[in-house]
């Protein structure tokens, strides 16, 4: 069996537009990958097809050596288009195998660890109040855990104002759900260390299970000052972070609790496989990082149901065309997701629904300082 082609298709899907990653062979198997990049869909299919010219003609069952082409053999490595291309790439040589072999791809990478994947999903609100709303409703429906957003220092006259504003939030929503329900705070690498130290010492009474992101990614080191502040916060981070060589120094460092390697981003599923490994011998755990679309969590859930030291997975619900692109949606129940039975990743793309939900381009809002600096979001 050969590849005979390699190409891209681009949904809106209502908060991104998802880049989905397919890859053609001579023996009538094809097979699906997505490589969504927030802001960077259009550079990602250009690295797709550069890649593409590597590894046509190649057996597409031999994913280590078409991995190791693809990374060494452009010169160029690493950075978030040509690692999710690469990512998108390898999760479609997954499906093809696991096709061909008539197994779920999470046999091949082990065999099930669990009986089912747990989920948690976003909530969002203007006010404490919403938010309390919004999570309560959560709940109901059956969600168990809920991750929220932190606010912006650059919003507020003072740090103290903001910590505030954020610890009350949290208190409401902490009363509306229970003391059972697990709840994430993500910071998105908005905050300085003293911020962050200063912040998880404010939400301590309300049990978050992770504080994601408090500091910038760019800094490993930055984590130090928050970990040696033993808040008693668990810290998770490393949805910007590429490949094993990315995450050595921050698991050797052990500041973290958690890692959130993203299979659109980190390499693809093996290599997220051998992070998690990694990860592993420091009593690390892992909560793959999933706020894209339906092939990436059909991924993200073959990892998880594989890997021993699994956490949880995100799943960003508030995407309202997810099960159109899909032949057969995901079914949730009570926020989990029975293991997959199909071979391959075990989803078909809906081709007529997403003909119908062309590129739309999306970045995200801007945030500036009082006195017009740049400020992260």
């Amino acid at each position: 069996m050969k590849i005979t082609g390699i190409d891209t298709l681009l949904a809106f899907g209502g908060r991104q537009t998802w880049v989905f990653v397919r890859v053609e062979t001579d023996a009538g198997l094809t097979g699906v990958g997505e490589a969504s990049v927030e802001g960077k869909e259009r550079a990602v299919c250009a690295a797709v097809d550069d890649l593409a010219r590597q590894i046509t003609g190649r057996d597409p069952t031999r994913i280590e050596q078409n991995w190791q082409i693809m990374y060494r053999h452009g010169f160029w490595r690493g950075g978030i288009v040509l690692l999710s291309a690469l990512s998108g790439i390898e999760q479609a040589l997954w499906d093809i195998t696991g096709k061909e072999l008539g197994v779920p791809v999470y046999r091949l990478l082990g065999g099930a660890a669990r009986d089912r994947v747990q989920l948690y999903t976003h909530c969002g609100g203007r006010t404490a109040e919403e938010l309390a709303a919004n999570g309560a409703a959560l709940v109901e429906r059956g969600w168990q855990a809920l991750k929220i957003g932190s606010l912006g220092f650059e919003a507020f006259a003072t740090e103290s104002r903001c910590i505030q504003a954020v610890a009350e939030r949290v208190q409401a929503l902490r009363e509306a759900v229970g003391p059972d329900v697990l709840i994430g705070m993500d910071c998105h690498g908005r905050h300085t260390p003293g911020q962050a130290i200063r912040l998880m010492r404010a939400l301590v009474p309300y049990d978050l299970a992770f504080m994601e992101e408090p500091v910038p990614p760019d800094n490993v080191q930055a984590l130090m000052r928050v970990a040696h502040a033993e808040t008693g916060v668990p810290l998770a981070t490393g949805e910007r972070l590429f490949t094993k060589w990315g995450y050595r120094e921050l698991l050797e460092a052990q500041y973290v609790d958690i890692i959130q390697p993203d299979v659109c981003h980190c390499g693809g599923l093996l290599e997220s496989r051998k992070i998690a490994a990694m990860a592993e011998t420091y009593h690390v755990q892992v909560a793959p990082h999933n706020p894209n679309g339906p092939v990436a969590t059909a991924a993200s859930l073959h990892l998880s149901a594989c890997l021993p030291n699994f956490r949880i997975l995100e799943y960003a619900e508030n995407q309202p065309w997810r099960d159109q692109v899909l032949v057969e949606p995901l079914e949730i129940v009570d926020g989990y997701v029975a293991l997959p039975t199909t071979p391959g990743l075990g989803v078909e793309l809906n081709l007529e629904a997403i003909a119908g939900m062309p590129y739309q381009a999306r970045d995200y809002p801007g945030a500036f300082w009082p006195d017009g600096g740049v400020a992260d979001v």
